[in-house]
């Protein structure tokens, strides 16, 4: 990486990239190793590490350049960062206190010390709601049970239903899928992985369908009939 990016003999491309241009590949790599995941390919899985690892080279190399880090800084707080937190494998204590009872003793001193620091806005919406409820729930704001959210969704999907504003609908719809993933959390599911299994669902059924001969000029009647059958067929494969 230090040859790509070195500014005589190195890629262009390379050379002019940035944290802000790198960070999208960043996230992307991640989704491609959670899918190699899903799908159980260890091949896969082993080249999608190794393009995630290219991603933390990059940033490090970049950082190098610029005086603020270097890789080995990276490694080494990280080393650090799993010592602090497992007390009792590497150090005296007999038991470790809980990960978030650790994570909030770190937060203390910094400038944002709320409940919520540190939840990242890059994350994926959904698993940002999951993680932002978390943070809350730990500190007494939450639902005793599933009721709870499970109401908030009837309420929100009535409050969405009466409104005819756009801006006001994209506020309820969004207040309905918090809502959603705050019943998911409480049924304990990864709102992520319930959407992620949705879509490969929703696509495998497509893709059975619109082989159907003269399909996109079916119908809405026909095409829902067709899809019936195929979630009854795959339904039957699957048992």
């Amino acid at each position: 990486m230090k040859r790509l990016r070195d500014p005589v003999s190195g890629c262009e491309w390379d050379r002019q990239q940035s944290f802000a241009t790198i960070a999208p590949y960043t996230i992307e790599e991640a989704y491609e190793v959670a899918d190699a995941i899903a799908r159980e390919d260890m091949d896969a899985l082993a080249d999608e590490l190794g393009d995630l690892q290219l991603q933390v080279v990059f940033h490090a190399q970049m950082a190098d350049e610029a005086d603020h880090f270097t890789l080995e800084d990276v490694l080494t707080r990280i080393c650090d960062k799993l010592e602090r937190r497992h007390p009792h494998i590497f150090g005296s204590a007999e038991h470790s206190p809980g990960w978030e009872e650790l994570k909030a003793a770190e937060r203390q001193g910094k400038a944002d010390e709320s409940a919520l620091a540190g939840v990242a806005l890059a994350l994926p919406s959904l698993e940002r709601a999951a993680k932002l409820q978390r943070r809350a729930a730990r500190v007494g704001f939450d639902w005793p049970d599933k009721s709870g959210p499970r109401a908030k969704i009837d309420e929100e999907l009535a409050e969405l239903d009466r409104e005819t504003d756009h801006h006001r609908m994209l506020d309820e719809l969004g207040d309905l899928l918090f809502a959603v993933v705050n019943l998911a959390r409480h049924l304990n599911i990864e709102p992520e992985a319930a959407l992620r299994e949705a879509n490969a669902k929703f696509e495998k059924r497509f893709r059975a369908i619109e082989k159907t001969p003269g399909f996109g000029d079916m119908p809405l009647e026909q095409k829902e009939e067709l899809w019936t059958a195929a979630k009854r067929d795959q339904a039957d494969s699957s048992a």
